[in-house]
């Protein structure tokens, strides 16, 4: 498997009036042309890791690390310039709710076609073709008239697609889903996961899918990355999540409600100070 992606060391850091914050502590991973998930409970670091690789980290946060190096080459040491040839081009991110993404004030379809002529010296008319073609492929019915259509008056997973079809027009190497599902419905997720590991497989992508859903991890993932106050603690197969040996992972399955075995109450997770003071595992 060829690898995309090495991060060695991050830290992503926040001054504040009682000192500096660590919100990413010393994390290291790699990612092939595979699905890595991301999980943890809110305020772990999953999110902020994955702005971190596109330095999308603002002042006053600090970022540091020995490398995010991009097939080689290393993102920290890019200009803002470079790097916004970078993001689109080579990784592009879906965010959490679409509403929150796209313009509520241009239609769709405007957005959809900067998005491809900001990395592309083609015509208008081709930048049109190419829109219409991935709404296409994110199973959008009637593109033509979502083309015209603007963000408010389409539905929420409709947005979603809308989000993935912007962030695959430029075809960048890496895309990184930040909880692209946690606002959808069970129905639409499915359709939203489809759409996106079928991208992923025939484009031959990398793919970091940030969640807090375990379950759906364990089924769509390859390699499984969990995340504890900014450190990864346990690295997995997928598939293997289940078996998982640290106990913040074990807490947080057994947190888990489960049909085959209803429990009136279910376990509360027991946090241990050392989990924070241990060394990151290398994803």
């Amino acid at each position: 498997m060829s690898q995309l992606l090495d991060v060695e060391n991050l830290w992503v850091k926040f001054p504040t009036r009682q000192g500096i914050f660590d919100a990413v502590r010393g994390v290291s991973f790699s990612l092939g042309r595979e699905r890595l998930g991301i999980v943890g409970e809110s305020g772990s670091g999953k999110s902020m890791t994955g702005r971190a690789i596109l330095r999308l980290i603002r002042k006053p946060g600090i970022v540091e690390a020995d490398h995010i190096n991009l097939e080689g080459r290393n993102l920290l040491d890019l200009s803002e310039k470079q790097m916004r040839a970078v993001r689109g081009q080579d990784i592009s991110m879906v965010m959490q709710d679409p509403k929150f993404s796209l313009n509520p004030v241009t239609t769709v379809g405007a957005q959809l076609m900067e998005a491809f002529l900001l990395h592309n010296r083609s015509s208008k008319a081709e930048a049109r073709k190419k829109a219409l073609e991935m709404l296409e492929a994110v199973s959008i019915r009637d593109p033509e008239r979502v083309m015209r259509a603007y963000p408010h008056e389409v539905s929420g997973g409709m947005g979603q697609r809308i989000m993935i079809a912007m962030m695959l027009i430029p075809n960048p190497k890496i895309l990184i889903a930040d909880e692209p599902t946690s606002a959808l419905d069970v129905s639409v997720q499915r359709q939203v996961l489809s759409i996106m590991d079928g991208l992923v497989r025939e484009r031959g992508m990398g793919l970091i899918f940030i969640s807090h859903d375990l379950n759906l991890v364990s089924e769509f993932c390859d390699r499984v990355l969990i995340m504890y106050a900014g450190r990864i603690v346990e690295v997995c197969d997928a598939d293997k999540l289940h078996q998982a040996q640290h106990p913040y992972t074990q807490g947080l399955l057994s947190a888990l409600p489960r049909l085959d075995q209803p429990r009136e109450y279910l376990d509360v997770l027991n946090r241990d100070p050392a989990w924070t003071e241990a060394p990151s595992a290398r994803g």
